[in-house]
């Protein structure tokens, strides 16, 4: 239950602390090789990897998090959510130390994996223990703070490794390495001091417990109406699950009254959308696009890199202000629309730049300004909204290991995304960008036909959406007195 017995608004900060360093250390990780592997000291401790062993050196990590995701399928639901974030905690430490020590590819590699591992298991768990604490009526918010550290890992590691980019000395690409294990350790230290989540204490016969931690999060006694309400609501939500055998494995894709299959299958789409969309094709080769797509110089092209990760975090405390108002269905239809077009008119630019046409010089500026178009819109959109849209349409039953599925299905797209990605532009060049234009254009009207708006709701009244025939009736009863105050704000958390 903690040690120190936080509750209310500082409880809830407390916990978004916790998972806002979960994200900035997938920002960090995410950005860490994309800068290093242009660097001399790189090259000369690796012996100067062709555009082949690179794109190994840096996918292998998702990789280990594909694995770290399933890690957390399997396991995840009966460690807890807490429990599960400090075993990727100790993984991702013992990672860090074996990359920072390498002298050979191959324990570079082996670290690279072993970070993904652990990386995957606290992927995985930190959305769904946001989600399970954070009050309804701004759940969305709280992701964006997770998404706004993401971007600030990814900006910050940047600028480390451009600092360094001058210097011939392996400390050059140890130290960024290293570095990782500050947000590491701060992480594991806030888990000593918040309790599980209500949600996963109920699913586990830990009712009473439960009824406590909810008190805490409203600062209010255990028989406060609002408390008894909510409780009363997770509890029957519970029950009913257990009643119709949800809860094994072979439940996930059974069609249950609840959707259960469907609801898997758009938590995993959405999350396939993010990687196939080509962000992290910018992320993590932003000096490669800028250098051998726009033929910028190879300083040029690590500075534009940071400049281009410190607009993307930046833009994203836009969607603090649009998240929890316009809701996800708009973000997602508006912005992967915009991120479509953007990517169409970036293969025209590109196609100037190699050719070397008239206007060549003018369309490489373009095509920068492209970059910084796309990664504004994907962070406004697409970046907070699939980051917790999974947590928020999962059922309680599958919500860690629909959650890790979800998220293996976003590292192992990234993994094909990030490994292909140098290959493409050396083979076929603006035409890579003609593909990401295609595949951005194919979700649109997926999202608008398929995707049902969350916004506002409690996760037990989520199941309304899905819902049908006698479980209809069941969970009406439990959530009525929820719906009631679907436009209202929750409970008041006070400090």
């Amino acid at each position: 239950m903690g040690r120190v017995s936080l509750r209310g608004r500082r409880l809830i900060l407390t916990v978004s602390a916790l998972t806002s360093l979960g994200f900035m250390l997938i920002g960090y990780d995410n950005g860490l090789m994309g800068g290093l592997v242009n660097t001399p000291a790189f090259n000369e401790s690796f012996d100067s990897p062709g555009t082949g062993m690179v794109g190994v050196i840096v996918a292998i990590y998702e990789i280990g998090c594909f694995f770290g995701s399933i890690y957390a399928a399997v396991w995840g639901e009966a460690l807890g959510r807490r429990q599960s974030i400090l075993h990727g905690c100790v993984v991702m430490v013992a990672g860090a130390l074996l990359q920072a020590a390498a002298y050979s590819r191959a324990q570079l590699i082996v670290g690279r994996i072993v970070s993904g591992l652990g990386m995957g298991v606290i992927n995985s768990t930190v959305p769904v223990l946001q989600a399970e604490f954070s009050p309804k009526s701004s759940r969305g918010i709280y992701v964006c703070a997770q998404l706004s550290t993401l971007n600030f890992g990814i900006c910050i590691v940047y600028w480390i490794d451009y600092a360094l980019s001058g210097h011939f000395g392996s400390y050059a690409w140890r130290v960024p390495v290293i570095l990782q294990c500050f947000p590491i350790l701060a992480i594991m230290a806030i888990l000593t001091i918040i309790p599980e989540t209500p949600r996963w204490l109920a699913a586990h016969d830990k009712t009473n417990e439960c009824l406590e931690v909810i008190s805490r999060i409203h600062d209010a006694p255990t028989d406060d109406p609002e408390v008894r309400r909510l409780h009363d609501a997770i509890t029957h939500t519970v029950a009913y699950e257990a009643s119709i055998g949800s809860g094994s494995w072979k439940s996930i894709l059974k069609n249950d009254n609840i959707s259960s299959p469907r609801r898997l299958l758009l938590a995993c789409a959405i999350q396939s959308f993010q990687q196939l969309g080509g962000i992290n094709a910018i992320i993590y080769y932003s000096s490669t696009l800028f250098e051998q797509s726009i033929g910028f110089s190879k300083e040029m092209s690590a500075l534009m890199s940071g400049f281009l990760q410190t607009w993307f975090f930046v833009a994203s405390f836009i969607p603090w202000f649009l998240i929890d108002r316009v809701g996800r269905r708009p973000l997602f239809l508006s912005m992967i629309s915009l991120m479509a077009a953007v990517m169409a008119v970036q293969a025209g630019l590109i196609y100037q730049v190699e050719h070397k046409t008239a206007s060549a010089a003018a369309a490489g500026i373009g095509a920068a300004a492209m970059l910084f178009v796309f990664q504004g819109a994907f962070t406004i959109g697409f970046q907070a909204t699939v980051w917790v849209y999974p947590s928020e349409v999962l059922p309680l039953h599958l919500r860690q290991r629909g959650s890790s599925i979800s998220t293996a299905a976003n590292w192992l797209w990234n993994y094909i995304i990030v490994q292909v990605t140098p290959i493409s532009i050396e083979s076929i060049g603006w035409k890579t960008y003609i593909v990401f234009a295609v595949l951005n254009s194919f979700w649109v009207p997926l999202i608008y036909l398929f995707f049902p708006e969350t916004k506002g709701l409690e996760l037990e009244d989520v199941d309304r959406l899905f819902a049908k025939g006698d479980a209809l009736l069941a969970l009406g009863s439990a959530s009525s007195s929820i719906t009631m105050a679907a436009d209202d704000e929750s409970v008041e958390i006070r400090d």
